[in-house]
């Protein structure tokens, strides 16, 4: 039997009740068996960027999030909109990746899990992506329309139509292109 491919999950949000993270938790209970979805967890942890930091020895959280990405067939990323753009937060996440060689050419599917659509962080995160070569996996996010922030994966997973979108994203993960991810050694991690 063939390993399930590696998907990690970014949310973009650092909110304890996490909406965001609310859907990337239904979806890994609603993967199925040829997807094993994992949840990165790290985005408080990173330094702010600094280019001049990538000289030298690369901070852990950093190395922890290169080495998540590296050893992921593809990501899935669920991020909010703050103020009409990408957060903060989760820009720098992206930041750490620019200079990365674990990231270009990496299958992303976006979620858009805003039930008014949210649209501006969207479309940045799209051309962010694109710039950093990211092999978007469709043009737009794949839109999963949550109640708003404190939204649980329970009340997720309590709605068909919510479970309907996301196993829409998940079969799309599933019927893409991805290569089985290298084992960390093959890295050099």
């Amino acid at each position: 039997m063939t390993a399930p491919r590696r998907v990690l999950c970014l949310c973009g949000s650092l909110r304890r009740l996490s909406s965001n993270r609310a859907a990337l938790q239904a979806a890994q209970q609603l993967a199925p068996p040829t997807l094993q979805l994992v949840l990165y967890d790290g985005l408080g942890a990173l330094p702010l960027f600094n280019p001049d930091d990538e000289r030298d020895s690369l901070p852990l959280p950093v190395l922890d999030l290169r080495r998540a990405v590296g050893t992921a067939d593809a990501l899935l990323i669920a991020c909010p909109e703050y103020a009409h753009g990408v957060p903060g937060a989760f820009k720098n996440l992206l930041d750490w990746l620019v200079g990365s060689l674990e990231f270009p050419g990496k299958p992303v599917l976006l979620l858009n899990t805003s039930a008014r659509e949210s649209h501006h962080a969207q479309a940045a995160l799209v051309e962010i992506l694109g710039t950093m070569s990211a092999q978007l996996l469709t043009p737009q996010p794949v839109s999963v329309g949550l109640p708003g922030a404190g939204c649980s994966a329970a009340q997720v997973l309590a709605s068909a139509d919510r479970c309907a979108q996301l196993r829409f994203a998940l079969d799309l993960l599933a019927a893409s292109s991805l290569a089985p991810s290298s084992p960390p050694d093959a890295l050099g991690l």
